[in-house]
């Protein structure tokens, strides 16, 4: 994934090119540490989330430009520091909507890594490894839909918004995740060709199993499996009345507008019409945080987007009473540098940024770190991604020591041997 529109459909197959047969691209050191052998029993312990929302902010948002602001300190750049609605936490101007919703927020400002490319960084915060020349790894979304999903349930249980997110790597396509690259179209091609009626449409499904079978007689591909899978929930897809949930305009136009007017706060409106009909999880896209040059101007315009999508999203759950079920995670590849270049811009910065929990059992309304006075350098509690990582499955009650067998013989979790982050799990 590079900082650029995501267009790319993930799996082995190539959805959308089967027109005629699917309707489309189906702490550190903060850290309690709980041994190994306990952590099955924590994790049954707690109430987990049942579904996921990630909203990813391609490109590296600047974390002094949003949740991290420096007032008074001239790598702070232009933008002021606001109050929220909890007593020490201040959020960039630009989120004042946001800062309504701070007892929900778990604000960890002190995320590093050692990835300050795009595609190693993306690949990292999406999977929890650094890429690797010999195993793709599976992502966040392929995980959960592995561990949660019910593989009879009608709609994919990884659905990827404006973007196609990274791959189930070797947990299979059917834990890829379905793009809807355009939230205000819906899923297109679901309803049947012209001239295809529902006849001439079971002859095709009938034609195009005689040739799967003769071709798996005559390779013995171990891929054709796989086709079969995602050929079969393509159809269930294009067969079921639950695909309502990717149309948000049967939501009534003042939530809609409260959303925002662009597509992602669309594509966060139908995030959460998908997690309450059963998706367990949906990333979101919100992509221009690639800012080395004019980054004030254009970090003001993405957060005209965020803000009010995603503190709709939150009041929208809570109303509804699912907060407590849905995580919300709100972050990017890495952070941006506290010095403002002479282009007015921001460089990439992996050594401190920061990243957003809600809702799900995470502990709300607290900053967790801290960076040092003008950002570049995490001072307290630093986060590293496989302690993320864990902390994550512990939210969604995934124990991060369970291991699968992946096909180089090399067992693989969830989490790098990370360890939950208790500060950011609220109490059962």
């Amino acid at each position: 994934m590079r900082n650029q529109p995501l267009v790319s459909c993930p799996g082995p197959l190539p959805l959308a090119s089967r027109r005629g047969f699917l309707a489309a691209g189906l702490g550190g050191v903060i850290s309690m540490a709980i041994p190994r052998w306990q952590a099955a029993a924590a994790v049954a312990a707690a109430k987990p989330a049942k579904s996921c929302i990630l909203l990813w902010l391609n490109g590296g948002p600047s974390h002094i430009d949003t949740f991290d602001p420096k007032p008074g300190v001239k790598a702070g750049g232009p933008f002021k520091a606001i109050k929220t609605t909890v007593p020490d936490i201040q959020l960039c101007e630009h989120l004042p909507l946001l800062a309504e919703q701070a007892e929900h927020l778990a604000i960890i400002r002190s995320m590093t890594s050692k990835e300050g490319s795009h595609d190693r960084g993306q690949y990292l915060m999406h999977t929890g490894y650094s890429p690797s020349v010999t195993l793709k790894h599976p992502s966040l979304g392929a995980w959960v839909s592995h561990e949660l999903g019910d593989p009879k349930f009608d709609l994919p249980n990884f659905i990827s918004i404006r973007g196609p997110s990274i791959g189930a790597g070797f947990l299979g396509a059917e834990h890829s995740p379905f793009a809807v690259l355009n939230p205000s179209q819906g899923v297109r091609n679901l309803p049947l060709p012209k001239n295809v009626d529902a006849a001439r449409f079971a002859s095709r499904l009938e034609a195009l199993s005689r040739l799967q079978d003769q071709f798996r007689a005559e390779t013995g591909a171990p891929g054709i499996g796989q086709h079969d899978t995602v050929y079969d929930k393509a159809v269930h897809l294009m067969r079921s009345p639950l695909t309502a949930a990717f149309d948000v305009d049967q939501e009534p136009e003042a939530v809609r507008k409260a959303y925002g007017e662009g597509d992602f706060g669309r594509g966060c409106l139908m995030a959460r019409r998908l997690v309450e009909t059963g998706v367990k999880f949906v990333e979101v896209t919100l992509d221009g945080w690639d800012t080395h040059v004019d980054n004030f101007s254009a970090v003001k315009n993405l957060l005209g987007h965020l803000d009010p999508a995603m503190s709709t999203l939150l009041k929208d759950l809570a109303e509804r009473k699912l907060l407590d079920d849905t995580l919300v995670i709100c972050m990017g590849e890495f952070g941006r540098s506290p010095r403002i270049t002479p282009s007015d811009g921001r460089d990439h910065h992996p050594a401190a940024w920061s990243a957003v929990l809600a809702g799900g059992g995470a502990r709300g309304g607290q900053v967790l770190g801290a960076t040092d006075e003008d950002g570049g350098k995490v001072a307290k509690d630093p986060v590293a991604v496989p302690n993320y990582f864990a902390t994550v499955a512990r939210l969604l009650g995934i124990d991060p020591a369970r291991e699968l067998m992946s096909p180089v013989g090399r067992p693989i979790a969830i989490s790098d041997r990370g360890t939950p982050i208790d500060a950011l799990i609220a109490a059962g």
